[in-house]
């Protein structure tokens, strides 16, 4: 079942951000469907957080997505080259956002390893944002998509997670955030305990 607007709105970006692991991601690009459950996020706080486009209150041609209702995506080039794609989160005028860093592909595998026939990935994980934007086709051209359509959508799959499964880290590669590089936002399953799931 497809997550309703309703779902993203929530206050707490670290909330969102853990509670997003053990659901899916799918994207619908010329008729193949492809997905997978996702096992690692990062959140960003908006106007509070160092690590954030929108940090202080920024608005940008590209960061302008992160201030709509919650429920869409934002996707932002890194290094000129990946594609990123994030889940903006919140009331409107609240910047907050959810970066999607890995999945376990299970639809569309065989467009998926297409897609990364220079990378190819393990046993369906996907991990590292710029690869999993490669493997489901998402690029810069889908920032302000409406996660409720029929490009890209989020389910939820009902799996049931026990959170002491899922570990909180500091975020990857954002030392120039200071002292905020060392928040707990980082929300990761072991691929093990992501199988384990999967085999339920």
């Amino acid at each position: 079942m497809k997550l309703r607007q309703s779902y993203y709105l929530e206050a707490d970006v670290t909330k969102i951000a853990r509670d997003l692991i053990g659901k899916a991601l799918f994207t619908n690009f010329e008729g193949a469907v492809c997905g997978g459950i996702i096992i690692e996020t990062e959140a960003y706080a908006g106007i509070r957080d160092k690590a954030s486009h929108a940090y202080a209150g920024k608005r940008t041609l590209r960061t302008r997505v992160m201030y709509q209702s919650g429920g869409v995506a934002y996707v932002y080039l890194c290094y000129g080259i990946h594609s990123l794609f994030n889940i903006v989160t919140g009331p409107v005028e609240v910047p907050d956002a959810v970066l999607i860093r890995g999945i376990l592909a299970t639809h569309g595998l065989e467009s998926i390893r297409q897609r990364l026939a220079d990378t190819p990935f393990n046993n369906g994980f996907i991990c590292g944002p710029g690869r999993v934007s490669k493997a489901l086709r998402i690029n810069k051209n889908h920032t302000g998509t409406d996660l409720a359509g029929e490009l890209i959508w989020l389910e939820d799959t009902g799996l049931s997670i026990d959170h002491h499964k899922i570990m909180c880290t500091p975020r990857i590669g954002i030392a120039y955030a200071e002292e905020d590089a060392q928040l707990p936002y980082r929300f990761i399953i072991s691929p093990q305990k992501a199988e384990d799931l999967m085999a339920n």
